[in-house]
């Protein structure tokens, strides 16, 4: 079943791909002349993408709905309509802010995930106009809702496949060991002010000495496996080269975008014999 319903999203290429590229650009333009609120908006902030704590409201106030239309409540029925769309518009805003930045699979799937749920929302406002407009139409404005219904459920499942599938705004470190032992690391000289990357065994970190001190973060950005050792340096944070998300060399700490979560970060010394090793510290 999963399967033929994969094929079926994948096979919506044709026109999600172009459609996806055009109002991937028309949000990047419109986020580039709003300040900090890109940020905002993909939970920088809050240390967790924002965009799943706001699906809830939607979800949860649509289903109150249904029960409440089925026990002939009209007014909490109607407010709980009202509810369920001003979710589900901070809940577009929020997943526009995260689109911007995906591609590939991710984009497309995106794509199709955001045409159902507007379509959904669509089948809302109409139902919602008839609920405060129109008494007389309200088995219509019922079926609307249960249409509406359907669209967020099915665009629900779409969405759980551009997060559980594709991995879109999941923390690429959270498989990684977390261990604290001293690792070697294959370079023993790190230039002043400078970016310089470094592997502790398996790990790829990024590192940077100022005077004596030697900061290092993991070289894969959290946000999307950017490679941060490929990424400008500017008053002592990284900014990836993918998606321009800016961490703390000294902690790791995510300071600007679409990244929400901390980079892992290492301390480093110098061994007896001339060679420096690291040990993670945070993250």
């Amino acid at each position: 079943m999963h399967r033929e319903i994969r094929r079926l999203i994948d096979s919506q290429g044709p026109w999600a791909q172009p459609v996806g590229d055009y109002a991937q650009k028309v949000i990047a333009s419109a986020f580039a002349r709003t300040g900090p609120a890109k940020d905002i908006l993909n939970g920088t902030w809050l240390g967790h993408p924002l965009h799943p704590v706001l699906t809830d409201v939607p979800v949860g106030a649509f289903t109150t709905a249904v029960l409440l239309d089925v026990a002939g409540e009209r007014r909490a029925a109607d407010l709980a309509v009202a509810t369920g769309v001003a979710g589900m518009v901070a809940s577009a805003v929020s997943g526009a802010a995260d689109a911007v930045d995906t591609f590939g699979d991710e984009q497309l799937h995106a794509t199709v995930h955001a045409t159902v749920m507007v379509s959904s929302l669509a089948a809302y406002l109409a139902s919602l106009w008839l609920r405060l407009t129109r008494p007389a139409a309200r088995p219509l404005a019922i079926l609307l809702g249960l249409v509406g219904y359907a669209g967020v459920a099915a665009g629900a499942y779409v969405g759980g496949e551009v997060v559980f599938r594709d991995g879109n705004m999941v923390d690429r470190h959270a498989w990684r060991s977390a261990g604290t032992a001293w690792k070697p690391l294959d370079v023993s000289d790190v230039p002043e002010g400078r970016l310089t990357k470094a592997a502790a065994g398996k790990e790829t970190l990024v590192l940077l000495r100022t005077g004596d001190t030697i900061h290092a973060i993991h070289a894969t950005c959290a946000h999307a496996g950017g490679p941060l050792d490929r990424g400008t340096l500017e008053d002592g944070c990284v900014t990836c080269p993918w998606h321009g998300s800016q961490f703390r060399l000294a902690d790791g700490h995510v300071v600007g975008g679409p990244a929400v979560y901390d980079q892992p970060a290492y301390e480093v010394r110098r061994t007896e014999a001339g060679g420096l090793e690291a040990r993670l510290i945070s993250g």
